[in-house]
């Protein structure tokens, strides 16, 4: 049997037309361009997962980078097992016309357990004592020991930029050096840190977009020594937004949500509050535990400034998201705000967590994480440089560098809505011709596999 054609995937996240004129190292390499439209809500996992399944979320299952989980009584972000997604992968299609077809997944979301040949992904290491280190996941194992130490804290946090991208596009390339994939798929961030501290349309914004291209350069000149074929493309473009939404707050005041108390910090008490919402980006699920509360949390819901859509079974359905993992409430934000995952009334009351970079333990995605406290910046470095003193000594220590409200104020990019001009819609770049100038991602997978000839997602 033929070999099919080498494929390499670039997921740069962010990618829009106004950016891609300031990279003209990806532009000469996949000159071939067309709009991709993506799914609500545009946040990466859940658009991951529909470009490899070719489905929405009502059947894949991934309603955000995070939900309810209803049967744990946890709302959990950021999980990394690919059990978690349903649907045929692009990979598992493939070896049904091409058994011996081989992947490789270098840091695409839900990358563990998933049946693909090589995989890296971020995976820190949490120490007995409670410190955290920067490493990752290598599967086969020996793979780890290939690459240099992942940098975790320049993937996300205040410290996010260019290094992260710069490991990724160096660990590809090494994969396809010395495993030589059929299909490679690898995750480039950097265009999400700025866009999201500076908005897209900042100086800031040119100059990572600047910054990705330089580092695409050697990855690009890789893939095109082997003869593969390349597609770029983006889960979604950064929109200027200026407020932020809290709705959680809303439901507190209103009585529909609940917290409980330990040692003077307040947390969500998801098991007792009649509602509560998941806060992810610009999209929020918003979970009623009791049908009599769904009219009043939708209507109060509505009236809340700066949200644009309150969707019910009916509006879920007509986005894709009628999920049981879905809330049974689903809004979505004006295009200029976004929601935060703040329940504190007041912010002496607020967990510990919550000034720290903690994404699995917060109940919502909190932007606030890529800036040391806007209200007071020196002082938040001040102590990221003490608690990396006691870090090197091997004590315990805290990095406790976010801000509550200032850092909420202080965010100016944000994403999760269908945007509705061309300009700040994600697109797809490939070096070989597109038939179509235009194409939903639930049409990626097919596109995918027939440029790697292997036909469409049909039999």
């Amino acid at each position: 049997m033929d070999r099919p054609r080498p494929l390499v995937v670039l997921d740069v996240v962010g990618l829009t037309p106004r950016l891609l004129e300031h990279m003209p190292r990806l532009r000469r390499a996949c000159r071939h361009r067309a709009r991709l439209d993506t799914v609500l809500p545009a946040v990466t996992c859940s658009v991951q997962s529909s470009l490899l399944t070719g489905t929405l979320p009502s059947e894949h299952g991934v309603v955000g980078n995070g939900w309810y989980f209803r049967e744990l009584g946890e709302p959990l972000l950021w999980r990394q097992h690919n059990a978690l997604v349903g649907g045929e992968k692009i990979w598992e299609r493939a070896r049904r016309s091409h058994p011996g077809y081989t992947v490789a997944n270098v840091c695409w979301w839900y990358a563990m357990g998933a049946d693909v040949d090589w995989t890296i992904t971020p995976r820190p290491i949490y120490r007995a004592d409670g410190r955290k280190e920067p490493d990752c996941y290598t599967y086969p194992p020996e793979l780890h020991d290939e690459l240099p130490p992942f940098p975790l804290f320049n993937y996300w946090g205040p410290g996010a930029g260019i290094a992260s991208s710069a490991w990724i596009a160096a660990a590809t390339v090494h994969v396809m050096d010395t495993r030589d994939p059929d299909l490679t798929l690898a995750y480039l961030p950097h265009l999400d840190y700025d866009l999201q501290r500076f908005g897209p349309a900042s100086p800031q914004a040119v100059e990572a977009a600047e910054a990705l291209d330089r580092v695409l350069g050697p990855l690009l000149d890789a893939a095109d020594a082997r003869g593969a074929t390349v597609v770029a493309l983006s889960e979604y473009g950064i929109g200027a937004v200026n407020r932020p939404v809290h709705v959680n707050r809303m439901l507190r005041e209103a009585g529909l949500l609940h917290v409980h108390t330990q040692d003077g910090m307040e947390y969500l008490d998801p098991w007792t509050s009649r509602a509560f919402a998941v806060a992810d980006h610009q999209v929020a699920h918003v979970y009623v535990r009791d049908r009599a509360d769904l009219a009043e949390t939708a209507e109060r819901c509505a009236k809340l400034p700066g949200v644009a859509e309150v969707l019910d079974a009916e509006g879920k359905a007509r986005y894709g998201l009628d999920h049981p993992r879905s809330g049974e409430l689903v809004l979505v934000a004006a295009p200029d705000a976004w929601f935060t995952y703040y329940y504190w009334l007041d912010a002496s009351r607020a967990p510990d967590f919550a000034t720290h970079v903690e994404i699995h333990r917060k109940p919502g995605f909190d932007p606030a994480e890529l800036f040391f406290d806007p209200a007071a910046p020196t002082a938040a470095k001040l102590r990221a440089v003490k608690a990396l003193a006691k870090k090197r000594l091997g004590f315990r220590y805290r990095m406790n560098v976010v801000g509550l409200d200032a850092g909420a104020e202080a965010v100016r990019g944000s994403h999760g809505v269908i945007p509705t001009a061309a300009s700040n819609a994600p697109v797809l770049l490939c070096s070989e011709p597109l038939q179509e100038k235009r194409l939903a991602a639930t049409d990626v997978k097919a596109l995918l596999l027939q440029m790697a000839g292997l036909g469409s997602t049909e039999a």
